[in-house]
């Protein structure tokens, strides 16, 4: 399969290819265009040029075109978690969940598109304000840049495209590296949707290079980005004064006071830790549980861990697959290894079996390791016996990170105390911090980002509110 950049509503060769590989049996699966600087200015011109196309349509015609993306997607469902499932080795039984999510991504912007409204000012509230009548109206904000992620190829895209496509904006997308495949198909079915030529364009290549001329370019009005902090702290840097919206990482923590059943939440925070290979900016890393439970749940923990099917992310019943990169699978192991000298006990996994890294448990973690107090994005978690909630809230909030946390517990006052101390955007009580629906409000404080996406969220950020004042006297 060879590739081509989108640009202009056009097909285009790029002159130079890079061979892209399977990251669980790196086999070759396709050829992907690197755009050139050229064409990176040509896919600019086009958004800017062809922006007034989706900004002067009605809400209605912006909203049927997502909705027609929808039953397209449904159509194509097996093929579109065939091509997740191996471009980015996502286990297939995933890749399916993945698909489903994303097409309710899709049908929120459709659905939302219809109350993107402003609201009515009370100018007579103030004593200069008597005979003015005020209202706000959204408008969209331009052209948008796009840069996502490769561990949900599919559905981070959609949370991008959905919400501009819903107010208006024109959108240059650049896709992660090693999962370009799943951007350039969503193209392909918008483009079939009635989506006008050039308000999508859809270009591939280095990010220093290719992703860097969108951020800098004086014609891009926003930057949306997910990915790393590391990353995003350069885009602030580099974006001047245009919009940046940055979802980053994390080191989710969970702590489990009390439980109903703890063998159902030791079965949950498997999910948690290891669904896509711990591959989730809210994966579950990092479990305190309460000194008298720890015990129980390490065991519970462990025995539905050694459950996991590891393999081939194309067969239906493998639930781990291949890290997306033989970087890093080495960097997670010299984590694990950094961890056991410094007194970590491995319980189960840290071991390569098949380009796999197995699920892996690690107690009696220092805090100073980087399985701990970094974003590990990989089948590894820490367990921690806590001798209270206070010291459980303490050791999440003890992180550069603050994106979701969880607490399990039947105290009403514990899980009000830990919503208001946890040092996060989210938390989730009586669940993992890894729960996500995707009309939500999803963002995180700290290194873990500056917004809140979520369709309604996102397109607020994609707007721009203009105030209208009539003068009656």
């Amino acid at each position: 399969m060879k590739e081509r950049l989108y640009i202009d509503g056009c097909w285009v060769e790029a002159e130079v290819y890079a061979d892209l590989y399977s990251p669980f049996s790196n086999e070759k699966i396709a050829e992907i265009p690197q755009a050139s600087l050229e064409q990176v200015d040509d896919a600019i011109r086009s958004a800017v040029k062809n922006h007034h196309e989706i900004a002067e349509m009605t809400t209605y015609e912006r909203a049927r075109i997502l909705e027609r993306l929808t039953l397209l997607l449904t159509e194509k469902r097996d093929e579109a978690a065939t091509l997740i499932a191996l471009e980015s080795a996502k286990p297939l039984k995933t890749a399916y969940g993945e698909v489903d999510r994303t097409i309710e991504t899709y049908k929120f912007s459709a659905e939302e598109a219809k109350r993107n409204v402003g609201e009515i000012i009370p100018m007579d509230a103030a004593k200069t304000g008597v005979g003015r009548f005020g209202y706000t109206q959204k408008e969209p904000i331009g052209v948008v840049g796009a840069i996502t992620p490769f561990n949900f190829p599919m559905n981070l895209v959609a949370h991008k495209l959905g919400p501009a496509i819903a107010v208006g904006n024109s959108v240059i997308l650049k896709p992660a590296t090693q999962i370009p495949l799943s951007a350039f198909f969503i193209a392909r079915l918008l483009e079939e949707a009635g989506l006008p030529k050039g308000v999508l364009n859809v270009v591939t290549g280095r990010g220093s290079l290719v992703g860097d001329r969108i951020v800098m370019s004086d014609n891009v009005n926003m930057i949306t980005f997910t990915g790393s902090p590391e990353v995003g702290k350069e885009i602030i840097v580099k974006a001047g004064l245009k919009k940046v919206s940055l979802e980053l990482g994390s080191n989710a923590g969970v702590i489990i006071e009390d439980a109903s059943n703890l063998q159902e939440v030791a079965q949950k925070c498997v999910i948690g830790a290891y669904s896509n290979q711990g591959q989730v900016c809210i994966s579950l890393q990092r479990i305190y549980v309460m000194e008298h439970l720890y015990d129980e749940f390490l065991e519970h923990f462990r025995s539905e861990a050694a459950k996991l099917v590891c393999g081939d992310p194309l067969k239906e019943n493998t639930d781990i697959s291949s890290l997306i990169s033989a970087k890093d699978l080495t960097r997670s192991v010299s984590w694990i290894e950094e961890a056991k000298q410094q007194g970590a006990i491995v319980l189960a996994g840290g071991e390569i079996e098949n380009n796999v890294l197995v699920p892996t448990i690690l107690t009696n973690v220092a805090t100073t390791s980087k399985v701990s107090c970094q974003e590990v994005f990989a089948p590894i978690i820490t367990i921690t016996p806590i001798e209270s909630i206070q010291e459980g809230i303490a050791q999440v909030n003890n992180s550069k990170y603050g994106l979701q946390a969880g607490i399990f517990t039947q105290n009403i006052h514990t899980a009000f105390e830990a919503s208001k101390k946890l040092q996060v955007g989210g938390v989730m009580i009586n669940d993992i911090p890894t729960y996500r629906v995707d009309q939500m409000p999803y963002g995180g404080v700290k290194e873990s980002g500056n917004t809140k996406e979520g369709i309604k969220y996102a397109m607020q950020e994609m707007t721009e509110t203009k105030l209208i004042v009539w003068n009656q006297n």
